[in-house]
């Protein structure tokens, strides 16, 4: 299944957000496992399922120490290298999920971390989406090489400034342009309108805050305004929040992308299941930034269709407060406002006041003059 591309637009109108259930590495190394991930993402309506791919050999070296919350979450007796290979799928894996995900009706996605791996994910098994982490920011090699391929590319912006996001945009505007590295080259590419155009047509960024879970004053959802007005690109957000609460919200302050981890089960031993939603939050979530959208609007103030029944009955017109008399004048004691509000304006009250009644009218009467009819 291909994935849907948002675009950015100076328009209000409606926008669907692409969900990214993350899967990442809550699989804990278990193929069946994943197949199960994949069948909870579509079952709760997310648009795709993503998941890590890396060789350990090449991700780290064998004396790194893990993250504060791997730490907190797996322990600290074994090393990161450890850890992550136990959580590495291998090839045949990735074709079974990527199978899998097509039976389903979801797309499959998957960040790479090394270059063997992108190239396992771009020529083997012809993925058109990459997803590059936030921890790849920095990684020249890898951003250039992903877009020498021509895929489009969610870049996370996580623990970055806007420097840094400049510098890997121009990166991949070098990689697109398919000229060879170098610091000159980034800098014209970077500058060039072709290298603007093909980060316009192929690149997402997201928004992110790399805290496991990330507290919520850590958020700061409005760097995606910043973002989008700095590079003119499309941006969203990676979120690493606990809850749904600042998905929904990045959805209404116009995400066009939603990635969010999920698991099974939260309890499960591993790195990232504390600070994941489970399925059924999930499913709550997609539901909610669906209601999102379509509250969203085109952002045209205007009576709706649902409106109009109402407007009749909750607005007023001018009536009779008592009886008046032909040719009496009308005046604050003898004319007021009252439902239901078709016939005259209450808008029209002060042009009314003073001048005299070419008929007359009941108590509650609506008013039924025009201008020629009346005379001070």
């Amino acid at each position: 299944m291909s994935l849907f591309w948002p675009s950015l637009s100076d328009s209000f109108a409606p926008a669907r957000t692409m969900i990214i259930a993350e899967a990442g590495v809550n699989h804990n190394g278990d193929r069946q496992r994943a197949l199960q991930l994949i069948d909870a993402a579509a079952a709760a309506g997310a648009d795709a399922v993503k998941f890590q791919t890396f060789r350990s050999d090449e991700l780290v070296s064998r004396s790194a120490a893990k993250a504060r919350y791997q730490q907190l979450t797996t322990g600290s007796a074994e090393s990161q290298w450890q850890m992550l290979r136990r959580l590495e799928l291998d090839a045949e894996s990735h074709f079974i999920l990527q199978a899998h995900c097509h039976a389903r009706g979801i797309a499959f996605l998957s960040t790479p971390f090394d270059l063997p791996s992108l190239s396992f994910l771009c020529a083997t098994l012809q993925l058109t989406t990459i997803k590059i982490s936030s921890g790849e920011i920095t990684n020249g090699p890898l951003l250039w090489q992903a877009a020498r391929y021509g895929r489009r590319i969610i870049l996370s912006t996580g623990m970055a400034d806007l420097a840094e996001v400049e510098q890997a945009l121009a990166v991949l505007a070098c990689g697109y342009l398919q000229h060879p590295p170098s610091a000159s080259a980034f800098a014209a590419s970077w500058q060039s309108a072709a290298g603007r155009q093909q980060l316009a047509d192929k690149v997402i960024l997201l928004h992110c805050t790399s805290e496991y879970p990330a507290p919520d004053h850590s958020i700061n959802l409005r760097a995606m305004d910043r973002l989008r007005q700095t590079f003119a690109l499309p941006v969203g957000l990676s979120d690493h929040s606990q809850g749904i609460a600042v998905a929904i919200a990045a959805a209404a302050r116009g995400a066009c992308v939603v990635e969010k981890h999920f698991t099974l089960d939260r309890s499960l031993p591993g790195p990232d299941h504390q600070a994941s939603l489970e399925p059924e939050q999930l499913a709550a979530m997609v539901q909610a930034i669906r209601t999102v959208e379509q509250a969203l609007g085109d952002g045209e103030k205007r009576a709706t269709a649902e409106e109009l029944p109402n407007r009749a009955l909750v607005r007023k017109r001018l009536v009779a407060l008592r009886q008046i008399d032909k040719g009496e004048p009308f005046t604050a004691e003898n004319m007021g406002c009252k439902r239901p509000g078709e016939g005259i304006s209450p808008m029209d009250y002060w042009w009314w006041l003073g001048r005299r009644a070419s008929r007359s009218y009941q108590v509650e009467q609506p008013l039924a003059e025009t201008e020629e009819e009346t005379e001070r």
